[in-house]
C-alpha cells in the first residue's frame, strides 16, 4: 500500500515525506458516465423527492420566491433553492426539501451550491411544517399526498432534531428511513422493522461538494465506496416506494455525480501575503501533506485513512453512530443500494482535501472548532462558543467564522440563544484530537494559516 505522498519542491527535486506511520490508502473504483450540465439541471430541477406538502398548498402558505441561483425553470423559477416540484405516483404535483437543503451555502455574501449550509437549523420539530400544512383546504387526492408526508416526516422527525444550529443529522435521519422500508422492495411501513437510531443525534458537519473529484469513499469514517452515483441518491429514501422509482432516480444521479466532479471551490476573496504563504507552503509540504496531500500543479491526494487512536478527535461517528450501525449497514448490503455499492465504515477518519478549505469553517467531522487558527492551536479551542453566520463577520486572520465564548448548552435559559450554543462537552460534539499543528512554532502557524487561504 502507498505510505505516504512524495511531492517536490519548488525547485524541482523530490521532497521528501513527512514522518509518521504507514497508512491505509482507499483504493480508486469505477464510476459512471454522466452528463455535468444534465446533472447540474437535475440537481435543480429533477423530481427525485416525489411526496410533499401538495404546491397548491405550499404556494398559498409562502407564496412565489426568488431561488436565488441561475438554472431553476418550471415550478421550481419560484421556490427558494432548497425546496423542490415534483409529480408524485398519483399525479400531484408536490413541494420538498431537496439536496440544497444541506448542501448550499452562503459565503462572503454569495451563494455557493456545493458548499455545506453552516446556518441550516434542525434544533425544532420538524414536523411543525406538515402538521400546520395538513389543516389547510385541499382535494381529496391532495390530502391522501399530504397524509403520506406528514406520516414519513412525523416518524423521522423526532430522530432528526439537533442541538445546535449549523450541525446536521443526515446519517441519523438515513438510518430512520432505513428502519421503515422493507430493503428488497422499498415499501414504506409505518411500524419500524428494525430497531431506530436513538434520537439523540450525532451531529455532523456537511462537506463541500467539490472534494468528490478527488476522494475515493463519500463519508468521514471512509464508508461509501463502489459506485458513488448510487449513493448520493440515498435523500429519495424519504419517498421512494419501489424499486423501479429507485431505479429511474438512479439513472439520473450519474448525471449528479458528473457534475459535482466539476464543481470548483470559491477563491478566496480577500488579500493574500504571498511571501507568507509561500512559506506556509513549506512548513505545510513538511508537516501535513502526508494526510492531505499536495496542492498545485502535480499536485496530488493521497485517499489515506487515520486511525482513531493517531487522530484523536471524537469517535463516536466513527465507531458506528446513526447510519454506520451494523443494522444499518446491513439493511443496505441487501437494499437496491447494496447492489452496486457498500457503506463499509470503519474506526477511522478520512482526512480531507483542503481545497477551498477557508469556506468551510467550521472545522473537524463534527464542526466543533471554529476556525483553523484553532484547529492549528489545540489548546486556543473554546469549549463552548456561539458562532455567527453573517460572512461580514468572518475571522480574515484566524480563517473562520467569528465566535464568542458561551456558557453550557445546559445553562442558557433562552432557547434562541441556547441552539446557538456549540457545547464540545456534549455526546459526539468533542472538540479534542488533530493536535499536529501545536507542534509548530507560532509564526510556522501563521505562514500554514497564509497558505490554506490560497488553495
Amino acid at each position: 500500500m502507498l505510505a505516504f505522498l512524495v511531492g517536490c519542491t519548488d525547485d524541482g527535486s523530490e521532497m521528501q515525506p513527512p514522518p509518521g506511520p504507514q497508512l491505509e490508502v482507499i483504493p480508486a473504483e469505477p464510476q459512471r458516465a454522466g452528463d455535468p450540465v444534465a446533472g447540474r439541471d437535475y440537481l435543480l430541477n429533477g423530481g427525485y423527492i416525489t411526496c410533499g406538502i401538495p404546491k397548491s398548498v405550499f404556494d398559498r402558505v409562502f407564496g412565489p420566491q426568488s431561488p436565488g441561483i441561475d438554472g431553476r425553470t418550471g415550478d421550481n423559477a419560484t421556490l427558494p433553492i432548497n425546496f423542490s416540484a415534483a409529480t408524485s405516483a398519483e399525479g400531484v404535483r408536490v413541494v420538498s426539501a431537496n439536496c440544497m437543503q444541506c448542501h448550499a451555502g452562503r459565503i462572503n455574501g454569495q451563494l455557493i451550491l456545493g458548499l455545506g449550509a453552516a446556518d441550516a437549523d434542525f434544533t425544532g420539530d420538524q414536523a411543525q411544517l406538515v402538521n400546520g400544512a395538513g389543516n389547510l383546504q385541499m382535494s381529496a387526492i391532495e390530502k391522501q399526498e399530504m397524509n403520506r408526508f406528514t406520516d414519513r416526516i412525523r416518524a423521522i422527525a423526532p430522530y432528526t432534531r439537533t442541538l445546535t444550529v449549523g450541525v446536521n443529522p443526515a446519517d441519523n435521519l438515513t438510518a430512520a428511513l432505513m428502519s421503515h422500508r422493507d430493503p428488497a422492495t422499498l415499501a414504506w411501513s409505518n411500524t419500524p422493522a428494525i430497531e431506530l437510531p436513538p434520537p439523540l443525534v450525532v451531529p455532523v458537519d456537511v462537506p463541500p461538494w467539490w472534494r468528490m473529484a478527488k476522494k475515493h469513499s463519500m463519508f468521514y469514517s471512509a464508508g461509501g465506496r463502489g459506485d458513488h452515483a448510487r449513493i448520493m441518491m440515498a435523500a429519495s429514501l424519504l419517498c421512494t416506494d419501489t424499486v423501479a422509482e429507485a431505479q429511474a432516480i438512479d439513472a439520473k444521479f450519474t448525471d449528479v455525480r458528473a457534475y459535482l466532479e466539476t464543481i470548483q471551490p470559491p477563491k478566496w476573496p480577500w488579500a493574500v501575503d504571498t511571501a507568507l504563504a509561500a512559506e506556509g507552503k513549506q512548513v505545510f509540504e513538511a508537516t501535513c501533506s502526508r494526510c492531505h496531500g499536495t496542492y498545485g500543479e502535480g499536485g496530488q491526494y493521497p485517499n489515506h485513512v487515520v486511525p482513531l487512536a493517531e487522530i484523536e478527535t471524537d469517535p463516536i461517528l466513527a465507531q458506528g453512530a446513526s447510519q454506520f450501525g451494523p443494522r444499518y449497514v446491513d439493511w443496505f448490503a441487501k437494499s437496491f443500494w447494496g447492489q452496486v455499492s457498500r457503506l463499509e465504515p470503519a474506526e477511522v477518519y478520512v482526512p480531507p482535501p483542503l481545497d477551498g478549505i477557508w469556506a468551510t469553517a467550521p472545522f473537524l467531522h463534527n464542526g466543533s472548532v471554529p476556525t483553523l487558527a484553532a484547529l492549528l492551536d489545540s489548546k486556543t479551542r473554546p469549549r463552548q462558543w456561539t458562532r455567527t453566520f453573517d460572512s461580514a463577520d468572518y475571522d480574515q486572520a484566524a480563517v473562520g467564522w467569528t465566535f464568542t465564548v458561551a456558557v453550557p448548552h445546559a445553562m442558557e435559559p433562552d432557547e434562541a440563544k441556547r441552539t446557538r450554543i456549540y457545547d464540545t462537552t456534549k455526546f459526539g460534539y468533542g472538540n479534542q484530537g488533530h493536535t499536529f499543528g501545536d507542534a509548530l512554532e507560532p509564526e510556522e502557524r501563521t505562514a500554514v494559516l497564509e497558505y490554506l487561504k490560497t488553495l
